[in-house]
């Protein structure tokens, strides 16, 4: 798996569906999804860690910061969602077949994405 922590995959999915975002958004987004408050200290440090192993580059516009996947980011969304895919059925039940050790059915692409 290319990450075990769920914060720091949907920070990935959410930039995987809007291409980029500033680091607030971001935030308020992933708040959003999780309706909670998220620690600034601990969101931006999760982005850190984020830059630091090459899954999301950031530059700077003005006093902020502005995120994007790299193509290793892209590349651990679209592996997990075909991983999750494998496990789920759309109406949340296991695929008919599937077992504890073979998982799903066939493995299928992750929806489009949005344009950058």
């Amino acid at each position: 798996m290319w990450f075990q922590s769920g914060r720091r995959r949907d920070l990935c999915a959410l930039l995987y569906e809007a291409g980029e975002l500033r680091g607030q958004k971001l935030k308020t987004r992933l708040e959003t999804q999780y309706d909670l408050r998220i620690d600034p200290k601990s969101f931006y440090g999760t982005l850190d860690a984020l830059v630091s192993k090459g899954h999301l580059a950031r530059r700077t516009e003005g006093i902020h910061d502005v995120y994007t996947l790299t193509e290793r980011g892209e590349a651990g969304v679209e592996s997990y969602y075909e991983w999750v895919t494998e496990r789920v059925a759309s109406d949340g039940t296991k695929p008919r077949g599937a077992t504890e050790q073979t998982g799903g059915p066939e493995r299928t692409t992750p929806p489009e994405r949005s344009t950058r």
